[in-house]
C-alpha cells in the first residue's frame, strides 16, 4: 500500500501535495495535454518516486522547490513571506527571526 509520509528535501506530504506535483509535473499533466517534466511518473500512485527513482535523482529537490514556490513564497496569512524577506535582506540579515518564521511555516 501507499503511505503519504514526507519525502524529499522539504518532506512533501499528503495526497494534495502529491496531487499538485502530479498535476503540474507528472503523468496527469501529460495525460491532459500539458507539458510535463515527468510524463511517465504518477506521483499519486507512486509517491515514493520522489526519493526512489534512480533515473531522476533530482526529484528530491524538484519536489522541495515545488513546495517552496507553491506554499511558502505565496504565504500571506497575517505574515507575508515576500514583505518579510525584503525587510530581512534590507536589514542586513542580522537576526534569526525571519529564518525562524519561515521554518515555522514549512514545518
Amino acid at each position: 500500500g501507499c503511505c503519504w509520509w514526507g519525502r524529499g528535501v522539504i518532506q512533501t506530504t499528503g495526497v494534495c501535495n502529491f496531487g499538485m506535483l502530479n498535476y503540474y509535473l507528472g503523468k496527469r499533466a501529460a495525460d491532459e495535454g500539458r507539458d510535463s517534466r515527468y510524463p511517465h511518473i504518477d506521483f499519486c500512485k507512486d509517491p515514493g518516486a520522489v526519493c526512489s527513482r534512480e533515473d531522476h535523482p533530482e526529484l528530491k529537490w524538484i519536489a522541495g522547490m515545488f513546495y517552496w514556490i507553491r506554499s511558502l513564497q505565496t504565504y500571506d496569512e497575517g505574515w507575508s513571506y515576500i514583505d518579510n524577506l525584503k525587510s530581512f535582506v534590507l536589514g542586513g540579515m542580522k537576526d534569526d527571526s525571519f529564518i525562524d518564521a519561515v521554518s515555522g511555516i514549512v514545518n
